[in-house]
């Protein structure tokens, strides 16, 4: 990395807060292919979107711990842990765990502004759901996990993936605000669990893959509690995120709010 300012080093910290979920490995997968459906399917493809995000995190208030390990081209790992409340897709705060330097750096989001909390910084600093935070991670894969309202979505085709039929659709941001601006999704139709993802700059770049692994039952849902991101760009260097303690929890608006953080524990 780069030698960087006091203050980018603290933008530079605060992005490792966010962690989150999301996704595939570029591997291509044995599948067999159908026509792709009519654009006038787009209300389909958003009710198969809404029913994934449903089964990766729980609709209504939750709290989920995640541990974010990553591997660089040397084998080195670097070990990151992070406690997720959110709820719905507009409001999460993210607190860091270990190491035990930066606990008490704490992001916020509402809606899509993101900002980071400091010990050592009097004011809060504003964040990009895109910026890099630790590895393969961006911001918004830990504070903004669901591709609900951030996309339009539009059905490619169907395929087959492990003798299971597989939707695939492709998701283009509403704009340039959102994490990744162009994501190609695969769901396996049956259940509508996600299987992988594939994300893209705006020149259409293929920047990370994902995969969404080691399905578990929490909270009441088989969902899936390891996600493998891969960079697309610098073969070898992975990080896996591993989601554990998942539970509802009650959370009024008021706590996803910067006079509330302090309190936070």
């Amino acid at each position: 990395m780069e030698i960087m300012t006091i203050r980018q080093c603290a933008v530079k910290n605060a992005g490792i807060l966010l962690a989150v979920a999301l996704f595939v490995t570029a591997v291509p997968v044995p599948a067999s292919e159908t026509a792709a459906p009519a654009a006038s399917d787009d209300s389909e493809a958003r009710m198969i979107i809404e029913k994934a995000d449903h089964v990766r995190f729980p609709a209504d208030g939750f709290q989920v711990d995640v541990t974010v390990t990553t591997v660089d081209k040397e084998q080195k790992a670097e070990i990151r842990k992070y406690r997720v409340l959110a709820k719905g897709n507009t409001n999460s705060v993210v607190m860091v765990v270990e190491p035990a330097s930066d606990r008490g750096q704490i992001m916020l989001m509402k809606g899509r502004d993101l900002w980071v909390f400091m010990p050592e910084v009097s004011q809060p600093i504003r964040l990009a759901l895109s910026q890099r935070l630790t590895g393969q991670v961006a911001n918004g894969d830990l504070a903004r996990a669901n591709f609900t309202g951030d996309y339009n979505p539009k059905l490619l085709r169907s395929e087959k993936v492990d003798g299971d039929d597989h939707y695939v659709l492709e998701l283009t941001g509403i704009d340039r605000s959102v994490t990744y601006q162009k994501v190609i999704y695969w769901v396996r139709a049956k259940d509508y669990a996600p299987h992988k993802a594939e994300f893209h700059s705006l020149s259409n770049r293929l920047l990370k893959t994902c995969r969404y692994e080691n399905y578990k039952t929490m909270e009441g849902k088989r969902r899936p509690a390891r996600l493998v991101m891969e960079d697309a760009l610098r073969g070898g260097e992975q990080s896996v995120l591993d989601y554990t303690g998942m539970k509802s929890r009650d959370l009024p608006d008021k706590v996803f709010t910067k006079d509330y953080l302090k309190k936070l524990e």
